[in-house]
């Protein structure tokens, strides 16, 4: 059972930058930690203040890992970090400014377009963001990070679909998303096959089911499910399991939570926040 309350908070949904890091010093973290708290790191406005980057440096390094080195290009932002211990190169792409999340299905509702770094057609717009930082990635790994002993990537939301386009191209030894729109076509998916895929789907997150499936879009990687009655993360529970849960989640949420002051009212983005995809796994 989660550790850590569920938060139907507006403040847990629109600023998950405010709440302190889940690492702790001393103990010892799984990789698949170390990719979801990361990938709620990323939202941490290290870019912007001197402050913010050593409160950043800081949470990493309670993990083991050293300071970040950012990956930047107009609204794209990601980071990069190596664990002393074992060498792991890891990687957090941040995803949609959570303040406009409301904005974000009119966003997913964008044309395709060729992704020819490894096959199949995209959304244009994640093909833009990723292609914008992809070469300082690269050259971080192949420069400062050479010497990593492997590449973990991680995202959350718009993050995540830009930590899928990135496996592609970096060949990672996992990949962990959370909370990801459909990125790219089946022949797109296609090319994911052989490298390992971990996505993560907390509860009825409104942003894992668009754009729409019928819109030529499909999903990479076997799902992990957080489940709404309990918080347990299951692998690949079937589509009727899937529905079942949500509706007597939907049902608990509005009883427990929507009426409340400060929380948001739909579970549907209520369960986007970063924080209760980190509860699953702390």
């Amino acid at each position: 059972m989660p550790t850590i309350a569920y938060d139907a908070s507006r403040a847990a949904l629109y600023t998950p930058e405010r709440h302190p890091t889940l690492f702790e010093t001393g103990r010892a973290h799984t990789p698949v930690q170390w990719a979801v708290e990361a990938a709620r790191l990323a939202y941490y406005r290290a870019e912007e203040s001197e402050a913010e980057r050593l409160r950043l440096a800081e949470a990493l390094g309670s993990a083991g890992f050293g300071a970040p080195v950012f990956f930047r290009d107009h609204a794209t932002f990601a980071f990069g970090t190596s664990n002393a211990g074992d060498g792991t190169a890891l990687i957090a792409f941040r995803g949609t400014q959570p303040d406009e999340i409301r904005h974000l299905a009119t966003n997913l509702q964008a044309q395709q377009t060729e992704w020819n770094e490894s096959g199949g057609r995209v959304h244009a717009g994640f093909a833009k963001a990723a292609r914008s930082v992809l070469p300082q990635v690269r050259d971080w790994l192949g420069g400062e990070a050479r010497q990593h002993s492997r590449l973990i990537l991680a995202g959350h939301s718009l993050g995540a679909a830009l930590a899928t386009l990135a496996a592609t191209v970096l060949q990672p030894a996992l990949t962990v998303t959370l909370g990801s729109p459909r990125v790219g076509d089946a022949d797109f998916v296609a090319a994911l096959a052989e490298l390992h895929v971990m996505r993560i789907v907390d509860g009825c997150d409104v942003v894992t089911q668009l754009p729409p499936a019928l819109s030529f879009y499909a999903h990479a990687g076997a799902v992990r499910y957080i489940r709404c009655l309990d918080g347990v993360c299951v692998d690949d529970p079937s589509p009727s399991e899937i529905e079942a849960d949500r509706l007597q989640g939907r049902a608990r949420y509005a009883a427990e939570h929507a009426w409340r002051p400060g929380s948001v009212l739909l579970r549907e983005l209520a369960d986007h926040a970063p924080i209760n995809y980190a509860r699953g796994f702390f």
